[in-house]
This record gives structure tokens, C-alpha cells and sequence, in this order.
């Protein structure tokens, strides 16, 4: 199957215009992530992975996270182009969130602007805003991409999607 990519209207990206091997950029966009109630994350000093087919996954400085919500789990994984991912359990009062956050404590030289920046998936939190807009999470559970109005796909994820 070969996605027909969806042309971007004024003020919009489109997925299949980010690059592959994806590329890291800063954004002042104001991000926040509400978990059981509580502001968790609350930044302007994001930086966010774009990669074709994909919608773009904000990582966080620590230091505008509400760390002590967040306890490291054994879990890890491989990304060939950052390396090896930790992940965190977000509890907030009697409400958990296994393994719903990672990081990359020591990524590949192309993505050290991340390190120990921390990525959430967004359909494990109560909402997760960029610019106020309330986010929408990928299609299908697996990535952590934020899909916003200002993005179009079609996204990897959709079921079909995975020979992409």
C-alpha cells in the first residue's frame, strides 16, 4: 500500500515532508501535559522529532517537569537513529500510568539536544496541549506522535500502515 499524502493547507505540515532519517528542532510553542488533574509539564523550551510518516514527538526538559511524578521502570528500548530509550510510570495521587514516558540518557550525537529530555505518549495522559490546542495521540498505540490541526498525514499508525 502507498499512502496518498494529503496536501497541506495555509499554515499546515505535512508528514511526508519531514525527512527520514528524522531531524530534531526547537520550539518555543507553549506545551503542557495534565495528568489526573495536575499539570505535570508545563515548557516553551521543547524540542521535537520530525520523521516522514510521522506525527512530530515533543521531548521535554526535565527541569519543567514535575519529576517527582515520574519513577524510572525497567522497560527499555531500541531506536536506530536516537539509541537506547528508558521509560517512566507517571503516578499522580492513586491514578498510574506505567511506561507512558521515555528518555534517551545517552542518545546518538545527532540527538544530544535531547538528552534526558522526556517524551510522553499522549493517549496515556488526561491531555496533552500544544499552543492550547488540546492534542490528538497518534493512530495506533505503538509511536507517541501529537497530532495537531497544524499537521496532515496520513500518519503511520492507521491500520495498514506498517509496510510504510
Amino acid at each position: 500500500m502507498h499512502p496518498q499524502r494529503i496536501e497541506p493547507g495555509p499554515g499546515q505540515e505535512s508528514v511526508w515532508d519531514y525527512p527520514r532519517p528524522p531531524r530534531l528542532e526547537e520550539v518555543t510553542k507553549h506545551i503542557q501535559i495534565i495528568f489526573n488533574g495536575e499539570i505535570i509539564a508545563d515548557t516553551h523550551h521543547a524540542q521535537r522529532v520530525l520523521e516522514t510518516s510521522h506525527p512530530p514527538v515533543y521531548y521535554l526538559p526535565p527541569e519543567d517537569i514535575k519529576m517527582e511524578y515520574l519513577s524510572p521502570m525497567p522497560r527499555s528500548s531500541f531506536c536506530e537513529w536516537k539509541g537506547s530509550a528508558g521509560y517512566y510510570t507517571v503516578t499522580v495521587k492513586e491514578k498510574q500510568a506505567p511506561n507512558c514516558a521515555w528518555f534517551y540518557a545517552s542518545p546518538t550525537p545527532e540527538f544530544e539536544g535531547i538528552t534526558n529530555y522526556v517524551a510522553f505518549y499522549p493517549e496515556m495522559m488526561d491531555v496533552c496541549y500544544v499552543d492550547g490546542e488540546q492534542v490528538q495521540p497518534q493512530p495506533g498505540g505503538f509511536y507517541g506522535g501529537w497530532v495537531t490541526s497544524d499537521i496532515v498525514g496520513p500518519f503511520k499508525g492507521i491500520p495498514g500502515s506498517w509496510g510504510w
